[in-house]
């Protein structure tokens, strides 16, 4: 007979959240044993492929369950904080699609709840370090085969205008493009360059989807300041037309990096006769669940996960300072959470 699992898992949130399903899986000593989501309609369509799954219509079925040692939260942004405070209350480990929480002060609260139980591991979808073309690029940046670098430019190119404009996101009062996508490029920058923000400027407007229910700004762009001197310009932008995209250029003192859909590009000299080198590497070439296995090993030998409490906090109040800025209009401080 095989000897049960050393962790059980539960996802709350079966839209993104089904595939967090296999990436659990993948790890030989954990097994999803619970799922949770408000909608009958999702419910039958997801049992139908997971029939030996535990379903619930609510989320306190999973995160009160004293059999279940891990949850996913994959749920609408706007519940997260109090799944998160719940899940931690009922000693929890925790894995959380983006954003964590949706202010400054419930991620201060989720904070100092994490202090007080340090035997509990979380960690949130910030999937872009799993990508092998930005595994490439930092092993490179780390090398020091780009030098010094000074300049990036990083936006999250929506193009699924329409997810703004229904569903749930275009219903919620001032969801925020900056915690919702901005964050992977926030992430993708503070993990390849290990550099401090400082100080932000930011500009936004909702041209591209004036007249609809969508309150807030669809397009921002932030200038960052960094410790190093390094300046980066970070933003979303929810209108574009155009495919999904993470656009993405490093500029160092010895070479430049442009991504593309199919190929990136990286130059080394500044002679307009030397052709740049291609990089081929998968772009994207992850997937929703790619994290989960490490997180689990990670609960498992008691370290911190590939994005760790602090790579979550540090991505977090980088956008929070965004946002400030672009509705304050002034610059503003990033504040360490």
């Amino acid at each position: 007979m095989n000897a049960p699992p050393l962790l059980r898992a539960g996802v709350i949130g079966l839209g993104v959240g089904e595939r967090h399903i296999s990436g659990y899986e993948r790890h030989p000593d954990c097994r999803v044993v619970s799922l949770a989501d408000f909608c009958p309609e999702k419910r039958a369509e997801v049992q139908g492929r997971h029939p030996d799954r535990r379903m619930h219509a609510d989320a306190s079925a999973v995160l009160d369950d004293p059999e279940i040692d891990i949850v996913s939260i994959a749920s609408y942004d706007q519940h997260h904080f109090d799944q998160v405070m719940r899940a931690i209350a009922q000693n929890k480990h925790i894995f959380v699609e983006k954003p964590l929480v949706l202010t400054e002060e419930h991620a201060a609260e989720v904070r100092e709840a994490l202090r007080r139980k340090p035997q509990l591991r979380i960690s949130s979808n910030l999937i872009l370090r799993r990508c092998p073309r930005f595994l490439w690029l930092r092993e490179q940046i780390r090398s020091g085969a780009f030098g010094k670098i000074f300049h990036i430019e990083a936006d999250y190119q929506y193009g699924r205008i329409h997810k703004l404009l229904n569903g749930w996101r275009g219903e919620l009062p001032g969801y925020s493009l900056v915690l919702g996508g901005a964050v992977h490029m926030a992430d993708l920058v503070l993990w390849l360059t290990g550099d401090r923000p400082v100080e932000v400027s930011a500009f936004g407007n909702r041209i591209a989807t004036d007249g609809s229910a969508f309150a807030n700004f669809d397009l921002v762009r932030a200038i960052v300041r960094f410790q190093s001197g390094m300046v980066a310009t970070i933003g979303c932008n929810g209108g574009l037309v155009h495919p999904h995209f993470h656009k993405l250029e490093i500029q160092g003192t010895e070479a430049s990096f442009i991504n593309g859909l199919e190929s990136a590009f990286v130059y080394r000299s500044r002679d307009p006769g030397t052709p740049p080198e291609q990089i081929t590497e998968a772009y994207p070439g992850v997937d929703k669940g790619d994290l989960l296995e490490d997180f689990v090993e990670a609960v498992l030998r008691d370290r911190e996960p590939e994005v760790g409490q602090d790579a979550v906090f540090d991505a977090l109040s980088l956008c929070f300072a965004i946002e400030r800025a672009v509705h304050g209009g002034r610059p503003e401080p990033v504040r360490s959470i």
